[in-house]
């Protein structure tokens, strides 16, 4: 289930990153009777007509075709994506405050240690010698 979800969530974030949003999707049948117009008027297939919107051809086709304007802004994909940011540099300027601040010093502990095992150097066991 895990993989399930994090397969959906990067293909949503690949395709928001293409800048494709549903208005995108509701205009393909659009698309699909302007792409119909271009194959009876001139004779194009699909991927001219691709080329004529989309592609090298299309400042040309807009040029000699200006009474398909209309036409031409209700095709999908025609939204021009642009981001702006601000960065604003606020420098820091301390603040003399008039009022004194008080701190407080506590010595109360809320930690106790106590020894619960034994070692064998506290016998005399494993002690270094004591003469030389």
């Amino acid at each position: 289930m895990s993989k399930l979800f994090a397969i959906s969530l990067s293909t949503l974030m690949l395709i928001q990153s293409f800048n494709i949003g549903v208005d995108d999707f509701m205009q393909f049948d659009e698309l699909i009777e302007h792409a119909e117009f271009h194959k009876q008027e001139y004779g194009d297939n699909f991927f001219v007509f691709l080329s004529k919107h989309y592609g090298e051809l299309k400042v040309e086709h807009s040029k000699k075709h200006q009474e398909e304007q209309n036409d031409h802004e209700k095709l999908p994909f025609q939204c021009q994506g642009h981001i702006s940011s601000i960065v604003a540099f606020l420098p820091f300027i301390p603040l003399n405050y008039s009022e004194e601040v008080v701190t407080l010093d506590t010595t109360e502990f809320n930690f106790h240690y106590f020894n619960f095992y034994s070692s064998l150097y506290e016998k005399e066991l494993f002690q270094p010698p004591k003469q030389a």
